[in-house]
């Protein structure tokens, strides 16, 4: 199917305009920003929040969204991760997807604005999710929620490769599991990997591979972090325990195969999934909600699944999943970590691998 013609006309109007990998931190995060226009008329949810949730040095901002209505106090709770590249956008815009969420599922939404590199590199945006996701579980009652009536964790993009992070982790140190992962054309393996949509999608539709060798370039430390589980999913030993798992990719996205292989990946080890390609759509196309009916649909049927999967939940003891795995198996997986090559990093054809400038990451 051929671009949509919004997405196309839109990435027309772009022509000429100075990328976004070619500026200074700060002016590419303005202009990528600009991007997520705020609402006429948002969402009518019950209340927002602001509120603050700790982490070991310190405190993350975190917006919490209650259903209108609301008369049960143990609601589901999703805890949503923003896309960001890792590098960039907060909770303003993903205001409107965090919106609809809570309306659509009927669930509170904490949407939890973790810490960016390259000020705050890898591994501190997912130790952020990983510290919110825990104290949000244990304090959800607090807006009338429970993750005993339901947790999920969602994203898009890299918030998406966030989620499934979490939940990895959460399995891994035998805490409880969430019933349910949300993902929208997520980030789960690193471009030296050579997906296929990595030189199909190269440039042209927004999202370029050379976009993305910017983005890690800020967000890694070192090259010798890309085979980490934490910062790429998709290279995790084992997935056997995660949550079902609802994800969608776009055809027109560097990101489409790696997503697309982490579903297999889920499914491998017996996690129920579902997976659709979104025809005619490029990354972020959730940013068209109520302007193309694909992008509309898209959330439709996300809420409609979360609804579905937690009124099946048939197992109320959130640690389901994880009761068997004991310190052992975190100290063998973590073995298995540390000893695990996971393929050369090698460069993508005709993609320069950029690295941060030292006056960029001041």
């Amino acid at each position: 199917m051929a671009l949509h013609p919004v997405i196309a006309s839109n990435l027309a109007n772009a022509v000429g305009k100075t990328p976004y990998h070619a500026l200074p931190i700060e002016q590419a995060r303005a202009q990528l920003k600009s991007g997520y226009q705020p609402k006429s008329e948002p969402v009518a949810v019950g209340r927002v929040q602001e509120v603050r949730v700790p982490r070991i040095d310190g405190s993350l901002p975190v917006r919490v969204y209650s259903p209108l209505a609301q008369s049960r106090v143990d609601a589901p709770l999703l805890v949503f991760f923003h896309g960001s590249g890792f590098v960039a956008l907060d909770l303003d815009t993903h205001d409107d997807i965090c919106r609809r969420l809570c309306a659509g599922a009927g669930c509170v939404v904490a949407s939890v604005d973790y810490r960016l590199a390259p000020e705050h590199p890898f591994p501190a945006a997912p130790d952020d999710c990983l510290a919110a996701t825990r104290w949000l579980a244990e304090h959800a009652g607090q807006w009338g929620a429970s993750s005993k009536a339901g947790l999920a964790l969602a994203g898009d993009s890299a918030g998406a490769c966030l989620a499934a992070v979490t939940a990895w982790r959460l399995r891994t140190q035998g805490r409880p599991v969430p019933t349910a992962l949300l993902m929208w054309y997520p980030v789960t393996d690193h471009p030296s990997a050579g997906w296929p949509s990595y030189r199909e999608c190269a440039q042209g539709y927004g999202l370029s591979a050379e976009g993305m060798a910017w983005f890690w370039a800020h967000y890694l430390p070192s090259e010798q972090d890309a085979s980490h589980p934490h910062a790429a999913p998709l290279r995790a030993p084992d997935l056997a325990g995660m949550p079902s798992t609802w994800l969608m990719t776009a055809q027109y996205d560097v990101l489409r195969d790696e997503g697309e292989q982490f579903a297999q990946r889920l499914k491998q080890a017996g996690v129920p999934v579902i997976c659709q390609r979104s025809p005619g759509m490029n990354h972020g196309f959730l940013k068209y909600i109520g302007v193309i009916d694909a992008a509309t649909d898209a959330m439709d049927q996300a809420c409609a699944w979360l609804k579905t999967t937690w009124a099946k939940q048939a197992e109320p003891d959130p640690y389901r999943h994880s009761r068997a795995i004991g310190a052992t198996f975190v100290e063998q997986q973590q073995t298995v970590i540390s000893k695990q090559v996971i393929g050369p990093m090698r460069p993508i054809p005709g993609v320069q691998q950029q690295r941060p400038k030292p006056e960029e990451t001041k």
